[in-house]
């Protein structure tokens, strides 16, 4: 690897493997690599095309990325991420002397006391928390017109291959972006419905949103308890699944991680099989293609003959009308409630807001600065009862298991014998989100205005080794991702 003098523009597109080669080799260091990717962060992020991807910068990070290096003399790497710096998502806690607020200045003093499950599980695969990144203010829970990438303490995030032009996908925005415009090695995002794969698939990288469970949502601000999850965002389907076999696992903090038990990985990269597309039986559920325009539409027809072309049997279509029943949000508007209301209970003493309640009244008295779109959705949760005993609750979460799982995803992929559904994008990330399901998003090319558009792979819960491997050899196959030209977008 070339790692001239402090040149940042040796770090374009370098994996985890090339990143953790060059240092075991001597060429590299971390603090060489924090320090390269800080040098593009000023240059791209808060310069040129201010892509305003990073919120906060840890402060600790090149101390931290000197130990590790002093570490690795010693010792030898402490797992598959030694000295690999890693975007975190601003809603999940981490124990340093950065905030995590969820994007909203009413959070923007909050320090949390402790790591979450995943910053102490990147921690102790030796990753360097670089920083938090920006994201949709409340993880696009507040208010129904927000644009994607928009926070009140963060700005607006910018996809890198068209800055204002194109859409930066949400909520995990900064995540997503951040990777494509190459400020970092690889990110975490969170997911309810989208918010790993819709940025994913707009910033042309690779995003794994695992099974819920198989990650633990201890320290994360939540949204729907039945449906949070988080998982990596990255420019490799090898580096995302190293990122997804460093934070899976069973936490005794979490209940739904139990389920994960003889289930989760530490190595996701042993399904990284070339030639996974062979014999595979893929479905093309076509109630995902209605909102595509022809030029989209095009795009995914030509990659559905790709998959053809390298062996897997594509059954199309496979009926989903689920997709199209499972429209209301009767359920989370429930959920919300009782667990943000949870998570901001605990918080210190001077932070302004420690329930939903006190959260509108905070964001009412600046409306200019705080609503600037409005908070409709923040106003509706508070009028539900917060206790879950409410019939329309129970009937609506009920529904949404029954529809997208029985009736849904398990129907179609068992009576068809499928591997996986085949989806463009996050078209399909509602039902895969309702059921708890993993999906894989892989890059599938660019339409003609330059704007990306994803393939993503869905399976049946804790199917994320067989679309890791679908993903990985549709990859190989392809190599359709090519970096955003920042110079130009300037």
């Amino acid at each position: 690897m070339d790692t001239p003098g402090s040149r940042p523009d040796w770090l374009v597109e370098a994996t985890i493997g090339e990143l953790s080669e060059a240092m075991a080799s001597g060429k590299a260091t971390s603090v060489g690599i924090v320090m390269a990717y800080l040098e593009r962060i000023a240059k791209y992020d808060r310069e040129g095309p201010c892509l305003n991807t990073v919120l906060e910068i840890n402060p600790d990070a090149v101390q931290i990325a000197e130990a590790l290096d002093a570490e690795r003399g010693r010792t030898g790497p402490r797992g598959p991420l030694h000295g690999i710096p890693v975007l975190i998502k601003d809603n999940i806690d981490t124990r340093d002397k950065m905030h995590t607020s969820a994007g909203s200045v009413a959070l923007a003093d909050s320090y949390a006391p402790e790591d979450s499950f995943v910053a102490a599980k990147l921690r102790q695969a030796g990753a360097v928390i670089l920083g938090k990144a920006n994201m949709t203010e409340w993880a696009n829970f507040m208010t129904r017109d927000m644009p994607a990438g928009y926070s009140s303490r963060g700005g607006q995030v910018l996809c890198p291959y068209g800055p204002g032009k194109f859409t930066c996908g949400g909520s995990s925005s900064g995540s997503g972006a951040a990777v494509a415009a190459n400020l970092v090695t690889a990110a975490i995002g969170t997911e309810t419905s989208g918010s790993i794969l819709s940025p994913a698939t707009a910033n042309s990288v690779v995003g794994i949103k695992p099974t819920v469970g198989l990650v633990s949502r201890r320290g994360i601000i939540p949204i729907m308890t039945s449906q949070d999850t988080a998982g990596p965002l990255a420019r490799t389907v090898s580096d995302a699944a190293t990122v997804l076999g460093a934070v899976a696992g069973v936490d005794e903090g979490d209940p739904a991680t139990l389920t994960s038990t003889g289930k989760a990985h530490s190595d996701y990269t042993q399904f990284l099989v070339k030639d996974a597309l062979k014999g595979s039986r893929l479905g093309v559920p076509r109630e995902c293609y209605a909102r595509l325009d022809q030029e989209q539409l095009a795009l995914m027809e030509s990659l559905i003959e790709r998959l053809r072309a390298e062996g897997a049997t594509v059954v199309d279509p496979v009926e989903l009308p689920e997709v199209k029943e499972l429209t209301d949000n009767t359920a989370m508007l429930y959920e919300f409630k009782p667990a943000l209301n949870a998570y901001l209970s605990k918080l210190a003493p001077h932070v302004p807001v420690h329930t939903l309640r006190e959260l509108i009244q905070f964001n009412a008295r600046d409306p200019q600065r705080m609503l600037r779109y409005g908070q409709v959705l923040f106003t509706a949760v508070d009028e539900k009862s917060g206790n879950l005993t409410d019939p329309e609750y129970i009937r609506s979460r009920a529904r949404d298991v029954e529809l997208s799982r029985a009736r849904g995803i398990d129907r179609v992929v068992n009576s068809f014998r499928l591997d996986a559904l085949v989806v463009p994008g996050n078209f399909g990330a509602g039902i895969s989100a309702r059921a708890g399901y993993p999906s894989v998003c892989v890059p599938g090319g660019y339409v003609q205005s330059g704007q990306p558009l994803g393939l993503t792979f869905t399976g049946l819960a804790y199917s994320e080794p067989v679309l890791i491997g679908l993903a990985h050899a549709f990859e190989q196959a392809t190599k359709l991702r090519r970096p955003p030209d920042l110079d130009r977008q300037a």
